[in-house]
C-alpha cells in the first residue's frame, strides 16, 4: 500500500499516479481505477506513452549533451581545485535502468488497452445505481468501494488464499484524491471531523485485502488540507509506504536560484518493510523531481556552488574594527561586530 500525498495544486501527484497505471499496461496487469473527481475513463486516456528503448537512449543522448554544454560552462567559472572532485550522480545511469520510462507529452495508443483488463468505480455513478447498504459504522462511499475491490479480486481470481484456476497475475489498483470532500468525508474540511475514523477503517480492512490477494495499490490524498495530526499519524501507521511531495509553485524557492532545477521535492516519510522486523534505510534522503521536456524524472538533490561575487568577503570596515580588537590585547572582550576568542 503506497500512500502518496499531493501536492498544494495536485499537478504532480496526479502525474505519478498515472506512471503508476501506466506501468501496469505495460507490464500486463489488471486495473482497478477508482476516484470521486474525475472519471476513470478519462484517467486512463491521459496515461503517458511507453518510451521504447531506442527511443529512451536517444533520450538520454539529448540530455547528456545538454549536461555536458552545462559542465563545459560551468568549468569556466567554478574553482580550478574543484573541477577534479567527483561529481554526484544525481540520475541513474543507463545500466541500471529499473521498469519502463514514459513520454508525458504523448499519451498511450489504444492498441496497448486491448491485451489488459481494467476496471472502474465512479463514485457519482455508484451511488446512483446501488440502494443503500449497511456501511459499519464507516462512511458509504468508502462502503462501496471496499465492496467493489473485494468483488473484483474474488472474482478475478487474485485471492491469494485459495488455489488459482486461471493464470496468475497482478491487480494494480488506483484510489484518487481519497479522504476529500468529494468523497463525503470531512476529515480535510474540519478539525473535528464527524466520523473520525471512517478513513482509518477503511485502510485497515484494505490493507488485509492487499495482504492475502496478488494485488498493489497507490492511493493520493491531500494531506495539505487535513488539520487533524492524528488523523496522519494514524493513516502513516496503516500504510506500508509513505511519500509526499512538495511543490514550489507558488512558494519563495519557485524563485530561488538554488533549486532552479527543479520543480518540487520528494519526502519519503516511510519505507514498507514487509515481512521483516526493520527496513533497509537508504543514504540517500534529500530527492527533488522536475519536469522536464518530455520526462519525469526524482533525483538526487544537490545543490550547486554558490558562484556569487560576495561570498562571505570581510568588507575593509570589518577587517579595522578587528585591528582595533587586536591592538586592545587578546584578553580584551570583543565589543565590535566581530568576536575574536583565543
Amino acid at each position: 500500500l503506497v500512500f502518496t500525498e499531493e501536492d498544494k495544486y495536485g499537478l504532480y501527484s496526479n502525474l505519478l499516479f498515472k506512471y503508476f497505471l501506466a506501468e501496469g499496461v505495460v507490464c500486463g496487469h489488471d486495473l482497478f481505477v477508482a476516484s470521486a473527481k474525475e472519471h476513470p475513463d478519462h484517467i486512463l486516456k491521459e496515461l503517458p506513452a511507453p518510451l521504447l528503448d531506442d527511443t529512451y537512449r536517444n533520450e538520454l543522448g539529448e540530455e547528456a549533451t545538454a549536461v555536458k554544454s552545462e559542465d563545459f560552462q560551468d568549468s569556466m567559472k567554478i574553482a580550478w581545485r574543484y573541477q577534479n572532485l567527483p561529481k554526484m550522480e544525481a540520475s541513474p545511469t543507463t545500466s541500471t535502468k529499473f521498469g519502463h520510462y514514459y513520454d508525458v507529452s504523448k499519451t498511450m495508443s489504444p492498441e496497448l488497452f486491448q491485451s489488459v483488463k481494467w476496471h472502474s468505480f465512479y463514485l457519482h455513478e455508484e451511488l446512483s445505481l446501488q440502494t443503500k447498504m449497511k456501511t459499519c459504522n464507516m462512511n458509504s462511499a468508502y462502503a462501496r468501494l471496499l465492496q467493489s475491490i473485494q468483488r473484483i479480486i474474488y472474482q478475478e481470481g487474485f485471492d491469494g488464499s485459495d488455489p488459482q484456476k486461471k493464470q496468475k497475475n497482478i491487480l494494480r489498483i488506483g484510489i484518487q484524491s481519497l479522504g476529500s470532500v468529494l468523497w463525503g468525508d470531512d476529515i480535510c474540511s474540519s478539525d473535528t471531523p464527524e466520523d473520525i475514523n471512517s478513513l482509518t477503517k477503511f485502510l485497515y480492512v484494505l490493507r488485509g485485502l492487499l495482504r492475502k490477494s496478488l494485488s498493489a495499490c497507490i492511493i493520493t490524498m491531500p494531506a495539505h488540507l487535513i488539520q487533524n495530526k492524528a488523523i496522519m499519524e494514524r493513516v502513516t501507521n496503516l500504510s506500508d509506504m509513505v511519500v509526499g511531495l512538495e511543490s514550489f509553485i507558488g512558494s519563495e524557492r519557485e524563485t530561488n536560484p538554488l533549486y532552479k532545477d527543479y520543480h518540487g521535492l520528494v519526502n519519503v516519510h516511510q519505507i514498507p518493510r514487509l515481512n521483516s522486523l526493520i527496513c533497509d534505510v537508504s543514504d540517500t534522503k534529500d530527492l527533488a523531481f522536475r519536469l522536464k521536456r518530455k520526462l519525469f524524472t526524482i533525483e538526487r538533490l544537490h545543490l550547486p556552488p554558490d558562484l556569487s561575487d560576495t561570498v562571505s568577503r570581510a568588507s575593509k570596515q570589518d577587517l579595522a574594527e578587528s585591528a582595533k580588537l587586536l591592538s586592545s590585547g587578546c584578553g580584551a572582550m570583543a565589543i565590535g561586530k566581530k568576536h575574536l576568542d583565543f
